[in-house]
């Protein structure tokens, strides 16, 4: 099989028209293709990830006519592959913890003079500090030292890290900037695993050859060819889309309560009228 791709929610909320388009964008490139159609759901987030979101993703996407190859992967259920990677890292020397919370981190960004890269790179503490503060019991997270990740590789293989690029705006062969990214969080206290580790294992673990998502991911793509790279995975070709927008303009996100897939069905519209308004 030369093209499997994936559409990956995670069940935070009800499903919208933004995540309609994205999954009909990867569902159609798949059958154009002759190649598989994945789902997955990224539910590592224990505080947010609700079981009727789950049920609502497959709702939506079946009232959709969209079909997947296979059983639907749950992270929330492969906890420990993920926790393994975060341990071959540790073992390595890529990692440090960090005690600072997000309010911290974005606080210091906002005092940082040199901008937002080198505020969200803490950097390791020393040993003795770190002694004190995992006595006291404090809360840390692992992030990745794009130091150490550099070093380790060798200045070569860093520059010769790249991806390519078929969908919207850039496209070709895009050089990896990681450090856009800084110091990225591997690991969290709450779930063992952060996104950027889940993401790269799984696409790495099913075979995924063609990454489709939405533009707002693009730069995410960076930190991701870094892990992959570090930890010997291959590289998928990535094809960021379009976001749509609703009528004032702005893009269709949860946080912002647009309408879901399922009151627009509710209200009566069908699938076959959605299709056709989403460009399919």
């Amino acid at each position: 099989m030369n093209f499997i791709t994936r559409f990956a929610p995670s069940p935070t909320g009800r499903l919208h028209k933004g995540h309609a388009f994205s999954a009909l964008t990867a569902w159609t490139a798949a059958q154009a293709a002759g190649g598989r159609f994945l789902l997955r759901i990224e539910d590592i987030d224990p505080t947010r990830c609700k079981p009727e979101f789950d049920a609502g993703i497959i709702e939506d996407l079946t009232c959709l006519g969209l079909d997947w190859y296979g059983p639907v992967r749950r992270q929330s259920e492969h906890l420990p592959d993920y926790a393994t990677v975060v341990d071959v890292l540790d073992r390595r020397g890529l990692l440090y913890r960090c005690f600072r919370t997000r309010k911290e981190i974005l606080d210091a960004i906002g005092d940082a003079p040199h901008g937002p890269a080198e505020a969200v790179r803490p950097g390791p503490h020393l040993a003795d500090e770190e002694a004190a503060m995992l006595a006291e019991g404090r809360a840390f997270a692992w992030r990745l030292s794009l130091d150490r990740a550099r070093e380790a590789l060798g200045d070569r293989a860093w520059s010769a890290m790249a991806f390519v690029e078929e969908g919207d705006g850039e496209r070709g062969l895009i050089p990896a900037r990681p450090e856009t990214a800084g110091d990225v969080v591997v690991a969290r206290k709450d779930a063992g695993t952060a996104y950027h580790v889940a993401v790269t294992h799984d696409d790495a673990l099913q075979a995924v050859t063609h990454v489709i998502r939405g533009q707002d991911l693009f730069e995410a793509t960076h930190i991701q060819v870094l892990i992959q790279t570090l930890m010997g995975w291959p590289t998928p070709v990535y094809r960021h889309h379009r976001l749509i927008t609703g009528e004032d303009g702005r893009r269709f996100a949860k946080r912002d309560g647009s309408v879901t897939l399922a009151q627009l069905r509710a209200d009566g519209l069908s699938a076959a009228t959605l299709r056709a308004e989403l460009g399919f």
